[in-house]
């Protein structure tokens, strides 16, 4: 479940358009598209241009169920991933490969990449939410992002979705510890010195 949970936050974070550390982000659309999906889910050249299409749509509906999720909004999730797990035909299989022992697969109502993706993402969004990790599917805490995650933390704490996002956090929360602490002792010794003035100008 946990590569099926991976793979649907790389797509939607690959494939919908939004912010993503602190900058705009715009979504492939073409060849690249075809080549950003081949990246996200290490597809092989059979991937074409309408699979990489049909795979935006499903990314678009991920995220809606993963910002539903994110905000503990389940009833919204759920009618989300019910109507993709219809339109898909999502069914179990067992698979094998060669050395391999046999595996639980989720294959849609054909075998193309798009309907098999899909399929399976939806699936393993469904076991989430229906089991323990129905809180564990977050939207980026950090400014201008809106990337999403899954948090596999052992406390289940995660609220950015990378360390370059949790450490521009880190060093923004620093800068203005800093900038405050260099505001006070500034006040603090203006302080002094009107009061010296004061005290001056009483002899």
């Amino acid at each position: 479940m946990r590569a099926l949970l991976a793979a649907s936050a790389e797509l939607v974070n690959t494939l919908t358009p939004g912010e993503a550390r602190g900058r705009r982000y715009v979504a492939p659309e073409g060849p690249e598209r075809v080549d950003a999906v081949r990246a996200a889910l290490s597809a092989g050249p059979d991937l074409g241009i309408g699979d990489a299409d049909q795979l935006a749509g499903t990314a678009r509906v991920l995220r809606v169920v993963f910002e539903a999720a994110a905000a503990d909004r389940l009833d919204d999730a759920a009618p989300a991933l019910n109507a993709l797990l219809r339109e898909t035909g999502a069914r179990p299989q067992l698979d094998r490969t060669p050395g391999q022992p046999w595996q639980v697969h989720f294959h849609g109502a054909d075998d193309s990449y798009a309907v098999g993706w899909s399929a399976g993402c939806a699936t393993g969004l469904a076991m989430a939410l229906g089991g323990d990790y129905a809180g564990r599917l977050g939207v980026c805490a950090a400014p201008r992002c809106d990337r999403v995650y899954v948090d596999t933390s052992r406390n289940a704490g995660r609220q950015f979705c990378s360390t370059a996002c949790q450490n521009r956090v880190k060093t923004a929360v620093f800068r203005a510890r800093r900038a405050g602490d260099e505001a006070a002792g500034g006040d603090a010794e203006g302080g002094g010195a009107a009061g010296g003035d004061s005290h001056g100008g009483g002899a």
